[in-house]
């Protein structure tokens, strides 16, 4: 300016090169408060999904946890295979594989143990997505918030069976004189 004088801005101002300068966003505050909420609720938003993902809220984490659930007292036919044997005694038996479902005699009199076991799999994998918008308008009567959003989704399920017998024969010694199994998937 002419004369060593300085321009003066009405409003907020900040120093840069000396010279006063209106501050950003001094003209325009309603746009700096927008820019700044919408900051905030992009933070906010990133903080949930990294929170949930820490959380370990995703599909993997529940079918473990649903998993780990069924295993601890699962009999399978490798449990059979791997633990009864020829002269075992009943309890010996009780012991690697539990207790039977039903106990019954045959002709002689000698225990009979029977083990039913029937197990239903349900494997579900789904996936989605969704878009949701939230836009602000204003009036002479006041202010409000529309939302609006489209999604999709697809998935697949599949269900099988397993069954799982075992009949183990005992001697008069409710000694294991013989035992046999049978194991089907469908």
């Amino acid at each position: 300016m002419p004369g060593g004088m300085k321009a003066r801005f009405a409003g907020p101002t900040s120093r840069a090169g000396g010279l006063d300068e209106p501050a950003r966003g001094a003209y325009f505050p309603s746009i700096m408060r927008y820019n700044r909420s919408a900051r905030n609720l992009t933070n906010l938003i990133l903080v949930a999904l990294v929170t949930c993902a820490g959380a370990h809220c995703g599909p993997k984490h529940h079918a473990q946890q649903v998993q780990s659930g069924l295993d601890g007292d699962r009999l399978t036919l490798g449990t059979v295979q791997r633990e009864v044997r020829v002269g075992m005694s009943s309890a010996e038996v009780a012991e690697a594989i539990g207790s039977p479902n039903v106990v019954t005699t045959d002709e002689a009199g000698r225990e009979v143990w029977v083990y039913d076991k029937f197990a239903t799999d349900v494997v579900t994998s789904e996936s989605g997505w969704s878009i949701f918008g939230i836009g602000a308008g204003f009036g002479h009567s006041g202010g409000g918030l529309a939302g609006g959003g489209t999604s999709g989704h697809s998935g697949a399920t599949s269900t099988s069976q397993r069954t799982l017998t075992i009949v183990i024969k005992f001697d008069e010694q409710h000694k294991v004189r013989d035992f046999a199994y049978h194991a089907s998937r469908f």
